[in-house]
């Protein structure tokens, strides 16, 4: 029977709530003692107080429960507060829900147990009790706990106590699974060794009348205990060794109690040894856990002992530390991730492996890799499908700190679906796992991931479903969703021309070539022209160049003006100590350029075709790219082309009306970055910040010659916010080198400015209408002889708006700042031209 000690603080001396409770329940004034009247007045108060109070508590933490029912910490104190309150029926309530969705710690347990014990001790509350304790040695590893419930047991269960065969038959049956969850515990698995021998020593007792048979069957039991658990690595094994001996001199077998081995068979001796020495091997590290302080980092390095007894391979071993460390660190998914691969890698016991998933799961909710393992070592036990299905869902109800995580389940389960669809699964289960994969994680997954999800599903709706509708409406409600990006294009146009579909896949590049996609946007026209070189008719193909043209030219016009722009401002600092090295090698830069040198990029005009609105002709050559030409020529010509004619137009500053003229940078939300990969280009860079976003322009400065890239970049960004999350993106690694990165600044390179002098051939090409007033006095456009002979600072590796124009002088010093307040590069040129 329960003490009174053994009772929750309430629950020992209930008081009624009012209303009843017995004759004793009310009890009249004369009853009490009048010179303690007023003292019992005043403790009655305080006592009334206390328990409104404790109700306001209780009532607060069920509202916070009903709202956050995920609070562990929420659940701990409710449960606490009742057991003081006394309230049993909503404290069993309370202790059911938490383990709803948590485990409980083997105190909780414990007090769980305890608390029903002290309310009843019925042969009705055994098969409940029984029960808790069940449930709470499968959550952690406990040998306390274990002990609670085997002497529960024996002095509880009726059959155990009048010791009747199906008595001794559970009992023994629960002392060995006992001493499989715990005996290898090096330091307290001694502990259920021994209440297993004293028990089976109890019954020899009780057996003393019994035949000689039967207690002699007994007896060799006890002494099979003794060697099993003196082949076992435990601590104080000497002790154990001098008990064995003891009791083998108790029945009869005389031996020498100095003499270590003296009356112990060889084979016990042999494997006493090993055994000894395996627990001197591992008692440093034992030594090394008991020492560990409170810090989980200080316990997690000490369980690094998992790798020692791995290396030793013995599973069992292995499976008992793994248990140890997950009791003392339960929430640390490191140790539970490398218990479940473990598991899956070596034990692969269906039983073992399906409990200890799921309770990794319910200590660590949110580790999205551990639920992936999950699912599939369900599937490598062929686990039944309401089982995965039961499974996935309590995954994707969980909170997970990346989007991808729940991107890998959601993949993960379709996975296991087409895998096992020849088990008679319906394919309406694949196609509404992927909707609502599709509905769920759309807006959040990157265009990688998106594009993987959309293209494994077409191919599903093809491959199982049979259903080439369907996998059209994938990609058509792609497109709806991310209809600007040019991979779900391709992707569903490649799956057309996979199926041989070309009037299909045709009717999708015109619906598409004219978008504006990231990066230069001609990938598209390119991809249309080959398909029909290799599907169509010549009328398809000059059709499809026909099209194309005029995106293309507007395409090239805009990289032109945007190369334009870089040309003409090209950062100073990074070529300052060219510059520098340049004036050492050469004392004066004032030497005058041969008159009759020209620019190398500028051919003479004569041998170009301009296009003025498509007809104009000059020097026999025609300035439009007609259909006629189109048809009869091939794809390089058609471009190459085209490429002529807007770099002509660039040239002779034609451009159509609604064609944007290049900006004036000010650098005022701009990033500059330097140590790019020479193979990196503009897409390259887009990608790179991509992930920040924010990007509204990217200038990319090359040779002027060779046109290669030189390492260095411009960035601009639409506001503070952006640029300040491109800054912290430094250091980091763009095609495999790490980039600098840092805001642009050209007020740093004023001094810089004034280094070095250059002929007029260094400067940008001009495009305005002043540029051709002076520039092309001639048909052929040839620079005159006499105009080459302009000498100015060396303007080619100053920085964006702090270019001075050349012909700057001294008495010119006290005018404005000309390049800080041009609005265009078109003023810019002319002021230069004019100067």
């Amino acid at each position: 029977m329960a003490t009174e000690e053994e009772l929750p603080e309430a629950a020992a001396a209930p008081a009624p709530a009012g209303g009843g409770g017995g004759d004793d329940a009310e009890m009249p004034d004369a009853a009490v003692p009048s010179g303690s009247h007023s003292d019992s007045s005043d403790s009655d108060s305080d006592d009334e107080a206390a328990t409104a109070a404790a109700e306001l508590r209780i009532q607060a933490l069920e509202k916070t429960l009903q709202e956050q029912p995920l609070d562990y910490e929420t659940h701990v104190q409710y449960i606490q507060c009742l057991r003081k309150a006394g309230n049993i029926e909503k404290l069993r309530v309370a202790r059911e829900e938490m383990n709803k969705y948590f485990p409980l710690t083997p105190k909780m347990w414990q007090e769980w147990a305890k608390d029903e014990i002290s309310l009843s001790s019925s042969e009705e509350s055994f098969g409940d009790i029984e029960k808790i304790y069940g449930h709470g040695v499968q959550e952690y590893l406990s040998i306390k706990l274990w002990r609670d419930y085997l002497d529960y047991v024996e002095e509880h269960d009726h059959s155990v106590s009048q010791c009747t065969p199906s008595g001794l038959s559970k009992m023994r049956n629960l002392f060995e699974s006992a001493i499989t969850a715990g005996g290898l515990h090096v330091t307290e698995g001694s502990k259920l060794w021994a209440a297993y021998r004293e028990y089976e020593m109890a019954i020899l007792i009780t057996i003393a009348d019994a035949n000689d048979e039967e207690r002699e069957k007994q007896v060799q039991r006890i002494r099979m205990l003794f060697h099993r658990q003196l082949s076992v690595p435990l601590a104080d094994m000497e002790s154990t060794l001098a008990e064995y001996k003891s009791w083998e001199a108790e029945q009869g077998n005389a031996n020498d109690p100095g003499a270590d081995f003296d009356g112990v068979p060889s084979n016990v001796v042999s494997a006493y040894k090993k055994a000894n020495d395996m627990y001197n091997e591992r008692k440093q590290y034992e030594d090394q856990l008991s020492n560990a302080g409170t810090f989980e980092g200080d316990k997690l390095q000490q369980f690094m002992y998992i790798k020692f007894e791995e290396a030793s391979g013995d599973p069992a071993r292995v499976q008992v530390l793994y248990e140890r460390a997950v009791s003392e660190l339960p929430v640390s998914s490191d140790i539970w991730m490398g218990y479940t691969s473990y598991l899956d890698r070596t034990l692969k016991v269906p039983s073992v492996v399906r409990s200890v998933y799921y309770r990794a799961t319910r200590n660590c909710t949110w580790v999205g890799e551990l639920w992936v393992h999950y699912l599939l070592s369900l599937e490598r036990i062929r686990a039944s499908e309401e089982e995965l299905q039961h499974v996935f869902e309590r995954a994707i109800q969980c909170t997970f700190s990346t989007i991808q995580e729940y991107f890998n389940i959601y993949l993960t389960r379709v996975h296991g679906l087409r895998r096992r669809i020849s088990d008679g699964l319906d394919f309406q289960l694949i196609r509404q796992t992927l909707t609502d994969a599709a509905e769920f994680l759309s807006s959040q997954l990157s265009t990688k991931e998106l594009l993987r999800l959309y293209a494994y599903w077409a191919k599903l709706e093809l491959s199982l479903g049979k259903d080439l509708s369907a996998a059209r409406g994938v990609w058509e409600n792609a497109i709806k969703k991310s209809g600007s990006v040019f991979e779900v294009w391709e992707q569903y146009i490649l799956m057309e021309i996979k199926m041989d579909h070309v009037h299909e896949a045709r009717s999708l590049y015109k619906r598409c070539y004219s978008k504006r996609f990231a990066g230069s946007g001609s990938e598209i026209c390119y991809s249309w022209i080959r398909f029909e070189e290799e599907n169509g008719t010549l009328d398809d193909y000059d059709l499809a160049v026909k099209k194309v043209t005029p995106r293309l030219k507007e395409l090239m016009t805009f990289k032109s003006q945007e190369e334009a722009k870089v040309e003409a401002y090209p950062n100073l600092n990074d070529n300052s100590n060219a510059n520098d090295s340049s004036q050492k090698r050469k004392p004066s830069n004032n030497k005058q350029q041969p008159p009759a040198k020209k620019r190398k990029e500028n051919p003479p005009k004569s041998t170009m075709p301009s296009d003025d609105q498509g007809s104009n002709v000059q020097s026999g050559h025609s300035g439009a790219v007609t259909d006629v030409e189109v048809g009869g020529a091939s794809r390089e010509k058609v471009m190459a082309s085209i490429e002529m004619k807007v770099d002509s137009d660039s040239r002779t500053g034609k451009s159509s009306s609604n064609e944007p003229k290049p900006s004036f940078y000010n650098d005022n939300c701009t990033v500059f970055v330097s140590n790019i990969d020479l193979k990196a280009n503009e897409d390259d860079l887009r990608r790179f910040f991509s992930d920040i976003g924010g990007a509204t322009a990217i200038r990319l400065l090359r040779d002027r010659f060779t046109k290669k890239s030189r390492g260095l970049a411009y960035v601009d960004f639409l506001d503070n916010k952006h640029l300040e999350a491109a800054i912290k993106k430094n250091k980091q690694k763009l095609l495999g080198k790490k980039v600098s990165i840092a805001r642009s600044d050209p007020s740093k390179g004023k001094k810089s400015r004034e280094a070095g002098q250059t002929s007029q051939d260094n400067l940008p090409p001009s495009g305005g209408d002043d540029a051709k007033a002076t520039g092309s006095s001639g048909p052929d456009n040839e620079v005159p002889k006499g105009d080459a002979k302009t000498i100015g600072k060396n303007t080619l590796f100053a920085p964006r708006a702090l270019v001075k124009p050349l012909g700057w002088t001294n008495k010119d010093e006290k005018k404005p700042d000309v390049a800080g307040e041009l609005k265009s590069n078109e003023e810019f040129r002319n002021l230069l031209l004019k100067k």
